[in-house]
């Protein structure tokens, strides 16, 4: 009995073994023939929603923190001459300078939101200050980005650079006076902007604004700055940009302001590069107008700012796990505010040493002095010379 049980479950192991080749055979075919089916749906399927593509939230910042000192007698701090006998001041400080927080909020591929505080504007009186940018992005394609909200209008070079990216103590003299004239820095209104030709050799910028500067309940007039700038690459790492813009500010007439500017990477060796910018910008001092107390005040045309400045800048390479790179540069800056009515010419020079820690400036240290030259030297104000030597820490995250 044992041997016939033996043989045959011998004789039925044939059978059982073509069964299961026959079942292995079946899955994976099937398994082949349903992944080539998934395959060709995935290929042919469109996304039917939108709504939380590529949707994403980032954050990002820059600390700025100082310590300056007045390298003159009877000179503080914020470059004003001063009396010594008649009031005491500050001539050295250790100072937070920016202490700016990004947040930007991908919707999807094509709506973007933008938020840019700066938190050091609480050490003074945070009125119209601490908010900066605070914009609305919609992308289409390369050809066409539009921004609704408070942005810097791109009106020159350091208006295209990042914002957190500060290559020496500060930007520069004409930035921050076109900008309190409304031409610059952070306004509010609409914004267009993208490539003319595939890949970006030709870049245009557009847009309509207030003018009235950054943080205002509502515009001050019902004139809207308008503002074109139009940059090309001619050469590999060599750009070329020409702006041109109209507005008002208050109870001021129309004016103009245009400009150009250059900029361009040489590779010297294998270790050293020399960066070059240039940029020069002229256009209506509606401060100048709006403080003149004249009966008969000139027109608006004589209330003329204008401004050069060169910024060479040679770079060293390093490239080590801890030092990255070294930057020698020397901006050199010729801007007078007034020049048809009142003309002070300042000149600016300020050497430094940028020793960078982090790719991309996302840790530096810098060390230079600011160096200011006036035509025509006022007493007890800030049109005198002066010397400020600054030892400046930042960090990028």
């Amino acid at each position: 009995m044992k041997y016939k049980s033996i043989m045959k479950q011998t004789a039925s192991m044939p059978v059982l073994k073509s069964q299961g080749f026959i079942f292995i055979v079946f899955f994976l075919f099937s398994s082949v023939a349903f992944a080539q089916q998934k395959d060709q749906t995935r290929l042919s399927d469109t996304l039917k929603n939108y709504s939380a593509y590529k949707r994403k939230l980032t954050f990002a910042g820059v600390l700025q923190t100082r310590y300056v000192l007045a390298l003159d007698k009877n000179i503080d701090i914020n470059g004003k001459n001063f009396d010594p006998e008649a009031s005491k001041a500050v001539t050295n400080s250790f100072l937070v300078k920016r202490a700016r927080i990004m947040v930007k909020g991908d919707i999807n591929d094509h709506f973007s939101a933008n938020i840019l505080a700066n938190l050091a504007e609480f050490n003074s009186d945070p009125a119209n200050k601490v908010l900066e940018n605070a914009y609305i992005k919609y992308s289409l394609n390369q050809y066409f980005h539009i921004q609704a909200g408070q942005f810097r209008p791109f009106f020159g070079i350091e208006d295209i650079m990042a914002v957190d990216i500060i290559r020496t103590l500060d930007f520069s003299n004409q930035y921050y006076a076109f900008g309190k004239n409304g031409w610059q820095s952070f306004q509010t209104g609409l914004s267009v902007l993208g490539n003319v030709i595939p890949g970006g050799k030709i870049r245009y910028f557009a847009g309509a604004y207030n003018g009235n500067n950054k943080n205002q309940s509502s515009d001050d007039n019902n004139t809207k700055n308008l503002y074109a700038r139009v940059e090309t690459d001619l050469l590999k790492d060599f750009t070329l940009g020409l702006n041109g813009g109209t507005g008002s500010l208050a109870a001021s007439g129309p004016g103009k302001a245009y400009g150009a500017d250059a900029t361009a990477k040489i590779p010297l060796s294998q270790k050293f590069d020399l960066l070059l910018m240039a940029e020069y910008k002229k256009g209506a001092n509606f401060l100048a107008y709006n403080a003149d107390k004249q009966a008969q005040r000139p027109d608006i045309n004589q209330y003329q700012m204008q401004g050069f400045y060169f910024f060479p800048t040679l770079r060293y390479n390093h490239q080590s796990r801890r030092l990255r790179a070294l930057e020698f540069s020397c901006r050199y800056e010729y801007f007078d505010e007034n020049y048809k009515l009142a003309s002070n010419l300042r000149q600016t020079l300020i050497p430094n040493v940028s020793l960078i820690f982090a790719d991309d400036f996302y840790a530096a240290l810098q060390v230079g002095v600011a160096i200011d030259r006036f035509k025509n030297q006022v007493p007890l104000t800030t049109a005198y010379n002066r010397n400020l030597g600054y030892v400046q820490l930042q960090i990028r995250f």
